[in-house]
């Protein structure tokens, strides 16, 4: 079956658009072959239909993976008809894997369960066709709502950058893997991306959990968002937007500002690191303490959260003899000498390079 040729519109042009600069940007080289995430959806259609046209042109092949959770009666006839219409856009190949999702109680919520099933099935799917990137169709307004959700809950600066344009896999899935995960529609508006689809013919599925109150992302959607739209006037979810962006700017700043100085501030210690106290000393607090995060991360894969940042800290600037600390992940921290020294308390340790 022929490709769709739509007759180009101003949501099809901008859809394309922001493709064809994600991939350049990118860097994905001729002869590449990328994986479109198709849940069947408005936005995730429409990225395949973007992708489907841009990357013919730049000599880059386009496939998808469509990964059925089996949450809801309906899902394995919506990976069907996502996969037809895949094929119908001259995608290939075209992946369907269905997962099983695990017990959301144990998981941590059925969000999250839901998640590191679909992740592991893209892990798989890149690893089975050698395909050297997937590209996710996470909008603006997926933006706002997790830069919004992550304000509510009081989240630090690195859940507030929200979703990065790109990011490794297996920094995604924590567990290994190929490629890139790339998100070119950023930067384009939910509607934009469903008014693409209905320019194009596509017939669009509405995943009955987008609707489901129950879920804080859905009630900021529906509820808090127009709310503050109405209130505050147009254009919050673009400010919220922004506001990820220049977080992620000021982050990647300090990442290279500790890279640079981290090797002359850390030697091995025994099942662990030693960071230098008169280093930590003279940094200002929001170095210190992402010299502290960045240390415990890339040493033995645990991201501490704020409250558990400050206590080390305080082991720097308020040391009166504490008593060791024990951390998430069976990690410890405790004073000797000049030196915060991090080390295992019994968990397995994590290399750098295994992240």
């Amino acid at each position: 079956m022929e490709p769709r040729r739509p007759r180009l519109t101003p949501p099809i042009a901008d859809i394309r658009r922001a493709v064809r600069e994600g991939l350049a940007a990118a860097g994905v080289a001729e002869g590449d072959l990328v994986l479109v995430g198709l849940s069947g959806g408005g936005d995730s259609l429409a990225l395949a239909a973007g992708a489907a046209f841009e990357g013919p042109r730049a000599g880059i092949r386009v496939g998808a993976v469509i990964v059925d959770h089996g949450l809801q009666d309906a899902s394995a006839s919506a990976a069907e008809r996502a996969r037809e219409q895949a094929v119908a856009l001259g995608l290939a190949p075209v992946v369907v894997t269905r997962v099983q999702v695990a017990d959301a109680a144990a998981a941590g919520g059925p969000e999250k369960a839901a998640r590191e099933a679909r992740y592991a099935a893209f892990t798989g799917a890149l690893a089975d066709t050698g395909a050297t990137h997937l590209l996710l169709a996470h909008t603006l307004d997926d933006q706002a709502e997790t830069v919004l959700l992550g304000l509510a809950r009081g989240s630090g600066a690195t859940s507030l950058q929200g979703m990065a344009p790109r990011s490794d896999l297996h920094s995604e899935v924590r567990a290994g893997g190929r490629g890139a995960v790339l998100r070119p529609l950023l930067g384009i508006r939910r509607e934009t991306t469903r008014q693409a689809c209905r320019d194009a013919g596509l017939t669009m599925w509405d995943d009955p959990q987008n609707l489901d109150p129950s879920y804080a992302r859905v009630r900021a959607r529906q509820n808090v968002l127009p709310v503050l739209e109405r209130e505050l006037g147009p254009g919050v979810a673009e400010a919220l937007a922004r506001t990820a962006d220049q977080l992620r700017e000021d982050a990647q700043a300090f990442d290279e500002m500790i890279e640079e100085v981290i090797e002359d501030i850390c030697e091995p210690a025994e099942a662990g690191i030693a960071v230098s106290v008169r280093a930590l000393e003279a940094n200002p607090a929001a170095l210190r303490n992402r010299i502290i995060r960045h240390v415990v991360f890339s040493e033995f894969g645990v991201a501490l959260e704020r409250v558990h940042v400050l206590a080390v800290a305080r082991l720097v600037t308020d040391w009166h003899g504490q008593k060791a600390l024990d951390l998430p992940g069976g990690v410890r921290a405790s004073r000797a000498g000049g030196h915060i020294v991090f080390s295992t308390t019994g968990a397995t340790r994590l290399l750098p390079h295994d992240h």
